[in-house]
């Protein structure tokens, strides 16, 4: 009875702990947090206005400009581009980055905050 419970008990642990780090790698995959921001918008104290998402390409950014860019969207939006990694409030996005690549690396093993695509 003893040897039964023991088996039962290690069984235990490592079924629960291969369930955390599968719950682990599924949060932290390899896309950082991304908003699509109005790149004309940009104000020093609060950052880029976040745009509906249909306002960037569905690709990620890649250079200065990224691919994103000069899209225009049903509010208007003329440069609109993924803004990856930065701090939203409000509407408002600051302290990120346009490229995608640099936002990986920042977050490791690609954890780099929570929630998804705004507007």
């Amino acid at each position: 009875m003893a040897e039964t419970r023991r088996r039962l008990r290690s069984s235990t642990v490592v079924l629960g702990g291969m369930g955390v780090l599968a719950a682990a790698l599924s949060a932290c995959g390899s896309d950082p947090d991304r908003r699509c921001v109005d790149r004309d918008s940009y104000d020093y104290i609060n950052g880029y206005k976040v745009v509906a998402d249909k306002n960037c390409k569905s690709g990620s950014s890649g250079g200065s400009y990224g691919k994103g860019g000069k899209k225009k969207g049903s509010k208007g939006v003329d440069d609109a581009d993924w803004y990856y990694d930065a701090d939203v409030s409000n509407g408002w996005a600051d302290g990120g980055t346009f490229s995608r690549d640099e936002a990986v690396d920042r977050g490791g093993f690609g954890c780099s905050g929570s929630g998804s695509g705004g507007g």
